[in-house]
């Protein structure tokens, strides 16, 4: 049996360590929710369905493509419906599914959360910072 440098040691733990966090569902899942715009999209949804402008128009720092994406990503992913009405134009509608909903409820804690400390979070950032000086 060979033996392993430190690096080649390292080396393989790093890459045990990211098959691991690859698999893991609660990493997996606050990939999911720490992007930019889905809690935005799924709060908004929570109140009903809403169609494409109107998501845009409570949303109004994203841009088209961002919204778009991050739709296409919550449709794929399960929280989000895509309903499309036949019509001239087309009537193109967004709604939660029962995923989504449940999820919501998380969101609106971890909101609250932040709402809560997120002044002590920042007063732990300017002591660090101004012992660092």
């Amino acid at each position: 049996m060979a033996t392993m440098t430190a690096a080649q040691r390292r080396e393989a733990a790093k890459a045990a360590f990211d098959e691991y966090m690859a698999m893991c569902p609660s990493h997996q899942l606050l990939e999911i929710i720490g992007s930019k715009w889905v809690s935005l999209v799924l709060s908004r949804l929570a109140d009903g369905p809403l169609r494409y402008a109107e998501l845009a128009r409570a949303l109004p720092g994203a841009s088209a493509k961002m919204l778009t994406q991050t739709l296409r990503t919550l449709e794929r992913d399960g929280f989000v419906a895509r309903d499309v009405t036949p019509a001239v134009p087309v009537q193109v509608s967004y709604s939660l599914t029962p995923l989504g909903e449940r999820i919501v409820p998380l969101l609106a804690a971890i909101k609250a959360w932040a709402d809560e400390h997120i002044g002590q979070i920042h007063a732990a950032r300017d002591r660090y910072d101004a012992s660092r000086v």
